[in-house]
């Protein structure tokens, strides 16, 4: 099992109500996508990082950590925002040079640059406290309660279960590749790590052969049929995650 969805089973906020999480998760990532204000993403960031730490119990190692998994690409991402090519060097604040253009930084860049960061941040974070605070299955399960096709919610059900067997067939293999020093040169690593997305894609093929095979021998009918939590919805919450909401909606309108 995964990190992740240990601690969405174990985490302190694990016996409230799916749909509150959800709610909570999805109007606060919508209104940091919606407002254009480097303080609201700033304000969903701290406010989701705090809820998913001091809330939620999960370790702020473990959360940094996978803050730390999308930076990289927000990175590249914002530089291309942020670099500006033109004939007007009077407004770079940097630049260089190329031929009869010159790139370099602008202060409206390095302004829109960080206010991207700073949205996909929150919005990132959002969508960490609900896969750390709630279960794969009951995210599912509120997805059916509000009539979403059963085909695609069945889809996303054996994709994320799939995951998991994908994650431990790979490990098996390169385990077994390592004990035989399949790793032992870059030359011998490329051929190992083809090696072993060829046999994991023969294998990923044959396990979804063999789970349909015994779905249809306990007479699968096109919906996976599973036991669910009786859960409560609490007007305390709902009143907290309301007010919430609504500071950051006045914060966006007066910012």
């Amino acid at each position: 099992m995964l990190k992740i969805d240990q601690y969405a089973y174990t985490n302190r906020l694990s016996g409230i109500h799916p749909a509150e999480k959800i709610m909570m998760a999805g109007l606060t990532m919508l209104i940091c996508l919606i407002f254009s204000s480097p303080l609201i993403s700033l304000l969903v960031l701290l406010i989701m990082s705090a809820a998913t730490v001091y809330l939620a119990k999960i370790p702020g190692g473990f959360f940094g950590k996978l803050m730390l998994v999308p930076l990289f690409f927000l990175v590249v991402g914002v530089a291309a925002v942020a670099v500006t090519i033109t004939r007007d060097s009077v407004i770079l604040l940097w630049g260089v040079k190329i031929g009869s253009y010159m790139v370099g930084v602008t202060l409206d860049g390095l302004y829109k640059a960080g206010e991207l960061f700073l949205k996909s941040l929150g919005a990132v974070s959002c969508l960490y406290f609900l896969s750390l605070t709630t279960p794969v299955v009951e995210i599912l399960s509120v997805l059916g309660k509000l009539k979403l096709p059963p085909l695609l919610i069945e889809l996303m059900s054996i994709t994320y279960r799939n995951i998991f067997v994908l994650l431990e067939t790979a490990d098996r293999i390169y385990t077994a590749q390592a004990s035989r020093w399949g790793y032992a040169t870059w030359k011998r690593s490329y051929f190992s790590l083809g090696q072993l997305l060829s046999n994991l894609f023969s294998k990923s093929f044959y396990n979804s052969k063999m789970l349909y095979m015994t779905l249809s021998s306990r007479c699968y009918s096109g919906q996976l049929q599973v036991l669910e939590r009786r859960y409560h919805l609490s007007e305390k919450n709902l009143c907290l995650i309301a007010v919430v909401d609504l500071v950051l909606v006045a914060v966006g309108l007066l910012t």
